[in-house]
């Protein structure tokens, strides 16, 4: 059955092309250059300015459709904000995992004071339609301030390394950006890691935590929920 009413109506190529320039794109560390290649090999001539078209327009609907399949994530919540130079202005990519790794949400912000930290906490709450059990930050005290502010019953844990989770999570991220060369500015960084964190919540499955048997079910079952969603 269908999940959403994605129309594709207006586009020269299927959905089934669309759908997978936009799972390359998001899935892997690749430029727009390098799924136009891709794609290429296979017969399919497209340009990357096409393809950046596509993951604009549904990489945001694709991602909308799968935040409201995947509910609500763990309780623990694991938060750190990170710097970006987007047009040589310093930014702070605000981002909140759970006690699994999946990615709950992210905000880009000039700032990290508590103003910030409150708004991101909103954010977050009104994703999840709930307070977390446990929040794990740094020892920056903006968290602290916020959390007495927005949610004073939450335990909050701030042991030297208890956010190790939030810290590492950050990699990919650099790794993207240095791919990327930066971001043009603070709607196209807010647009591409909404979107591509809940693509990769979709297909990480713990495979050095799995069997081999197990890991293929769950792949398979993350395939088939990106055809429900991509109506492909």
């Amino acid at each position: 059955m269908k999940t959403n009413m994605l129309s594709y109506r207006g586009y020269r190529f299927p959905h089934e092309i669309i759908s997978h320039a936009v799972w390359l794109y998001h899935r892997f560390c690749l430029s727009f250059r390098d799924v136009e290649d891709l794609l290429a090999q296979r017969g399919i001539t497209v340009s990357y300015e096409t393809i950046r078209q596509w993951c604009r327009k549904f990489g945001i609907e694709y991602a909308r459709t799968l935040r409201r399949r995947q509910g609500r994530l763990g309780d623990t919540w694991h938060l750190d904000e990170l710097f970006v130079t987007i047009r040589g202005q310093r930014q702070y990519l605000w981002r909140a995992v759970d006690q699994e790794g999946d990615v709950i949400d992210i905000l880009v912000q000039p700032r990290r004071d508590q103003r910030a930290a409150e708004r991101f906490f909103r954010k977050l709450l009104k994703g999840q339609e709930r307070e977390p059990r446990r929040l794990v930050t740094d020892k920056l005290r903006t968290y602290e301030a916020a959390r007495r502010a927005i949610m004073p019953s939450v335990l909050h844990d701030t042991d030297r390394y208890a956010n190790n989770r939030a810290e590492v999570s950050h990699e990919p991220i650099r790794q993207r950006e240095r791919q990327m060369r930066g971001f043009k500015s603070v709607a196209q960084a807010q647009r591409f890691w909404s979107v591509h964190g809940v693509i990769q919540n979709l297909f990480r499955v713990g495979r050095h935590l799995l069997r081999s048997v197990n890991h293929r079910l769950l792949r398979s079952r993350s395939f088939l929920v990106w055809q429900e969603v991509t109506c492909a």
